[in-house]
């Protein structure tokens, strides 16, 4: 836009991109007019819309009173439009309408400088009218249970979350902002995974399924790989699921640690991504050996939500008993201490001992001594799934699994040298 202002007055700029922006939600709607027997707007009608935005604003001098005025008007006319609409047909709908409305408020915050505002409104409408076939199939597949666990966890985080103190509290110095926080966090990302493993559901094979399943949880898709694995006679396909799950857990590792220590996640990073790289590579070279049955079995759908409130609230207790346990192994054992607990809850579940580190890094325990203890933690659950492979699969699968994932798990102790 500034650029754009140096060889144009500024007017002029703006109303290039009030009429660049309308004019994509325009193309958009044209494209659309053949499917019914009416549709309101196209390339012309839509500008004209955006334009009519801008010069209200202009002239209203800052007030906002005019510009109200002008979308009642606006408003109005596709009133019109689509009573007219649903005269020719009942099942019509008034996306249209709702997008000339929104073209007129891009026309309107162009001119009152909101540039970022107005170019977001734009590409999110265009987004939002060219998914629709995406969006309505998501719609029908989300199950009415699902919607309602997902308004609970967002009503908990939208409206608890900002209501908590943002203070260290009690004798352990338990932040009870940042403990929800990364209650959701966690989640969040859990649920990502879950939902593009219910997207794909169908589509893809054992491989895929422990991608996503990884960035779930590792330690769930491992035992599941492994029970299955049981009846398939694919041992290679298996193991090697199981080491690409495992691969997975480490970047989902590394966004977390991004999130809430940034220090830490520069720290384990590299070491990381080069753990991860070899987990994918090794697991995918590992699932193309060819194996005695060279049937490929069907990807079956496993994930709960985790957003489940019951779930979410035992993560956050379970994260704040680590936070205490933290303290009391730094102050009373020392660094070894915290890498045993480590150790043990790398049996377990690494995620609310990993995210303690992250708080516990910037408060008593020094960076490298945290940076060891996630290593070691990870390193243990490694071990733990392999043992899990070994315990479920077949003696085969379960023999190829449990060695790659203790080559994994040592592995991981590597960096610890140069800590």
């Amino acid at each position: 836009m500034n650029q754009l202002q140096q060889l144009m007055p500024r007017e002029g700029a703006e109303i290039l991109l009030v009429l660049f922006l309308s004019f994509l939600v325009g193309l958009e709607r044209e494209e659309h007019k053949g499917e019914g027997d009416y549709s309101f707007g196209g390339v012309r009608t839509f500008p004209l819309i955006g334009l009519i935005g801008y010069a209200t604003a202009m002239l209203s001098g800052g007030q906002i009173a005019p510009v109200a005025v002008g979308f009642a008007v606006v408003s109005a006319f596709m009133l019109v439009a689509y009573r007219h609409k649903i005269g020719q047909s009942s099942l019509a709908g008034a996306t249209s309408e709702m997008s000339a409305l929104v073209t007129y408020l891009i026309g309107a915050l162009v001119r009152t400088g909101h540039f970022w505002v107005a170019t977001t409104l734009g590409v999110v409408s265009l987004l939002l009218l060219e998914l629709k076939v995406v969006l309505e199939s998501m719609a029908r597949r989300a199950e009415p249970a699902e919607i309602l666990t997902f308004a609970k966890f967002l009503l908990l985080s939208a409206v608890i979350l900002p209501a908590l103190p943002n203070q260290p509290l009690g004798p352990f110095g338990i932040n009870p902002f940042r403990t929800w926080l990364v209650v959701v966090a966690v989640s969040g990302l859990s649920y990502a995974s879950y939902v593009f493993q219910r997207a794909t559901r169908g589509r893809g094979g054992i491989v895929l399924g422990a991608l996503l399943g990884g960035a779930y949880s590792s330690t769930v898709m491992t035992v599941v790989l492994a029970r299955r694995a049981g009846g398939e006679n694919r041992p290679h396909l298996f193991s090697g699921a199981m080491l690409v799950a495992s691969g997975t857990m480490f970047l989902r590792l590394i966004a977390l640690l991004a999130l809430f220590n940034g220090e830490l996640a520069s720290r384990l990073a590299p070491s990381f991504l080069g753990l991860a790289a070899a987990a994918i590579v090794g697991g995918l070279f590992l699932a193309r050996i060819p194996d005695p049955r060279a049937s490929v079995p069907a990807r079956q759908f496993v994930a709960r939500n985790p957003l489940e409130l019951r779930a979410a609230l035992l993560f956050g207790a379970l994260f704040v008993v680590m936070l205490a346990a933290t303290d009391l192994a730094v102050t009373r054992l020392g660094s070894v201490g915290v890498y045993v607990l480590g150790a043990v809850m790398g049996v377990a579940d690494v995620d609310p001992f990993i995210m303690s580190m992250t708080q516990a890094a910037r408060q008593a325990t020094p960076l490298g001594v945290a940076a060891v203890a996630v290593l070691v933690t990870v390193a243990s659950n490694n071990l733990v799934k392999g043992v899990y492979a070994f315990l479920f699969a077949d003696r085969r699968t379960g023999t190829l699994g449990l060695a790659s994932l203790a080559a994994l798990a040592a592995a991981t102790l590597l960096p610890i040298a140069f800590f």
